[in-house]
């Protein structure tokens, strides 16, 4: 299997750490091109991939091509490829707005297209990543995808229209995760704990709640209940939420993110 990434952002390269790192394929048999020489110079250091110059050439040897550049690129980008792209190649695409439609238009062809939301803690390998296939991925091509999909965290087949609102639960949400994180540091810091040290500590508890709600199959309500003593600590932190209305603030948040989603 042969693999190629049009783009060398951080996604595409914590694609590939999962790829090699789960041995899917060996480095040589993944090729990327990307804007500049330094780009291609360092994913050849760091992983020992073939680096060509041309998007085109890339398409021409990949049996599976992915297309990691921004979506304002993606009509230029398969302008340069389409001639080297036929039905016995899969595209993989991760742009929120693209809809597969819109990419079979632009390919102009019965080409097998998945369409991807992948999100950066795939970074560290425990990225979750939504795909819909189009009418032409058979179920062993859609295997093989959800195999690299897999490669660098967990992978969900979902219906296209799920899509935007997949962007905002889990394509952008680590940013919000992360401004949590960031404000529960802040307040330990202003209780006087060393900031490292504060970004530790809040930074597990969010890691250690996660795993409880994947492992444990309980309702996030039912968590939080397990925590809130009567008259205790956790009540009363949650009744100050509850009164600056996170939970309408978070729902707010995630409809201006799938809203925006659309219009891309």
């Amino acid at each position: 299997m042969k693999i190629g990434f049009i783009g060398c952002g951080n996604m595409a390269k914590a694609m590939i750490a999962g790829i090699l790192k789960n041995g899917l394929c060996a480095p040589a048999d993944i090729t990327v091109s990307a804007k500049t020489d330094a780009t291609l110079e360092k994913a050849k250091a760091q992983y020992g991939v073939c680096t060509q110059q041309k998007n085109a050439a890339v398409a021409q040897v990949a049996d599976i091509l992915v297309l990691a550049v921004k979506p304002q690129y993606y009509e230029e980008i398969i302008r340069e490829i389409r001639g080297c792209v036929d039905s016995s190649k899969l595209i993989i695409t991760i742009a929120p707005g693209k809809t597969l439609s819109w990419l079979a238009e632009q390919f102009s062809g019965p080409i097998p297209i998945v369409r991807t939301m992948p999100n950066t803690p795939a970074m560290v390998g425990e990225g979750i990543t939504a795909a819909s296939p189009n009418e032409y991925v058979t179920p062993e091509l859609l295997d093989t995808a959800l195999q690299v999909l897999r490669s660098f965290g967990k992978a969900e087949v979902i219906p296209e229209n799920l899509m935007d609102a997949v962007v905002a639960v889990s394509g952008s949400s680590p940013a919000y995760v992360f401004l949590f994180i960031e404000a529960m540091a802040d307040a330990a810091v202003a209780d006087g704990m060393p900031r490292s040290q504060a970004y530790t500590f809040a930074a597990q508890s969010v890691l250690g709640s996660a795993k409880m709600v994947l492992e444990t199959g309980k309702h996030p309500g039912e968590l939080k209940d397990m925590v809130c003593s009567p008259a205790g600590t956790t009540i009363a932190a949650v009744r100050v939420l509850e009164e600056k209305g996170l939970r309408g603030c978070v729902m707010d948040a995630m409809k201006a993110c799938s809203d925006k989603a659309k219009s891309v």
